[in-house]
C-alpha cells in the first residue's frame, strides 16, 4: 500500500484516503482476507463409529448437535465429519452385512456435504478397536494435510529459476507455502451410552480410553435425564481427563433407536421420517431385516469380550 501512495503527491493521496473513507467496499477484498487469516479457531473433524444397524435421523442428528455446540464455543471449527460402521467380526447380534450398512449410510448422507461414510474399518476382517480407528484416520489426515503443502510450495517458474541461479542463490518457494494450515483436531463423537460402557469390564482397554482421552477427546451427546456427569465422577479415569470430553446436551429429545427401527420393520410398521427415506428403499428393496436377521450372532460374545477373556487368561 505505502508504494501505491509513494506514486501520488499529497493532496492526491488525501483525495484517496478519503476516496477509502466515503467507500468502504474500495478495499473491500483487503478487509475480506484479513478477516479470514484472523480466524485462529481449531479445525475439527468428528469421527463416529457404531454399528448404524441401521442408520437413523438420530445419527445424523448427533453430528449436527455437536457442531453447533463446538462452533458456539468459539475455540472450534468443524470442518468434516466421518462415519465410520464397525465390521461384521464384532459379533453384535442382529448385526447385518456391513455391505448393506455402509451402503444404507452412504444413501443417508448424500445430500450433506460435510459428512462422509468410511468403509475401511468394516472392510478388516478382525475386529479393529476404535483407538485403531482413530489412529487410521489420524495418519489420514496427516497424509492429506502432508501432500497439499507439498502442492502449495510450487517452485518457481522456469524464468523465476533461472534469475535466481544467476544471482547465485536457490530457487524459493511460493509464498503461500509459509501459509499451511494445520493438521484439524480428530475427536471421537458418540452418545453418552458409549461414555457410559467405558467402566464395562472386558469392552474397553483402560490404555485404549486413556489413549482416546488424551490424543482425541470425545464430543458426547446426552439426553434429558442422563447422567453423563456422574458417569465422569464414578471414574478416576475418566475425571482425570474430564478437560477433554465435551458434553452436549440434547434439549429436542429424540428416542429413535436402530432397535426400535428394526422392531418396527419387523412388524410391518412405518418407519418413515425415523430413518432417511432412501434408507427405507433399500431396506425394503434388499429385504436386509428380517426375523431371522434378527437371530443373527445370537448367543456370540462381543468381539473385545472375547479378545480381552483370552488375554486376560493368558496373564
Amino acid at each position: 500500500m505505502l508504494r501505491c501512495f509513494r506514486s501520488f503527491s499529497p493532496l492526491q493521496g488525501g483525495r484517496l484516503f478519503q476516496a477509502a473513507c466515503d467507500c468502504p467496499t474500495l478495499f473491500l477484498p483487503l478487509r475480506q482476507k484479513t478477516m479470514e487469516n484472523s480466524d485462529t479457531r481449531s479445525e475439527v473433524v468428528l469421527l463416529a463409529c457404531g454399528s448404524f444397524n441401521p442408520i437413523t435421523n438420530m445419527h445424523l442428528r448427533l453430528f449436527e448437535l455437536a457442531r453447533d455446540h463446538l462452533h458456539e464455543t468459539g475455540k472450534y471449527k468443524v470442518v468434516k465429519g466421518i462415519i465410520s460402521p464397525v465390521g461384521d467380526a464384532y459379533k453384535k447380534k442382529s448385526l447385518i452385512s456391513a455391505r448393506h450398512r455402509v451402503a444404507m449410510a452412504k444413501l443417508a448422507t448424500e445430500s450433506c456435504d460435510w459428512v462422509d461414510v468410511d468403509d475401511w474399518e468394516s472392510s478388516q476382517q478382525e475386529w479393529q478397536e476404535t483407538v485403531k480407528v482413530l489412529r487410521h484416520h489420524q495418519q489420514k489426515l496427516k497424509d492429506l494435510y502432508c501432500a497439499s503443502a507439498v502442492d502449495n510450495a510450487t517452485p518457481q517458474n522456469k524464468v523465476g529459476r533461472k534469475r535466481k541461479r544467476e544471482a547465485g542463490g536457490q530457487p524459493s518457494l511460493k509464498r503461500n507455502q509459509s501459509q499451511t494450515k494445520a493438521v484439524p483436531q480428530l475427536k471421537m463423537l458418540c452418545g453418552s451410552d458409549v461414555l457410559d460402557s467405558f467402566i464395562l469390564p472386558n469392552l474397553w482397554k483402560p490404555e485404549d480410553i486413556t489413549e482416546i482421552l488424551t490424543n482425541y477427546g470425545m464430543v458426547c451427546i446426552t439426553r434429558l435425564g442422563n447422567f453423563s456427569q456422574k458417569s465422569i465422577y464414578d471414574s478416576d479415569m475418566l475425571w482425570r481427563h474430564k478437560d477433554n470430553i465435551l458434553l452436549v446436551d440434547e434439549w429436542i429429545t429424540n428416542d429413535i433407536s436402530a432397535t426400535k427401527i428394526r422392531r418396527a420393520l419387523r412388524r410391518n410398521q412405518s418407519v418413515r421420517y425415523l430413518i432417511p427415506d432412501a434408507v427405507v428403499d433399500y431396506i425394503r428393496q434388499h429385504n436386509v431385516y428380517t426375523g431371522e436377521s434378527e437371530e443373527k450372532n445370537k448367543g456370540a460374545s462381543l468381539a473385545p469380550y472375547q479378545r480381552y477373556t483370552r488375554e486376560a487368561t493368558k496373564n
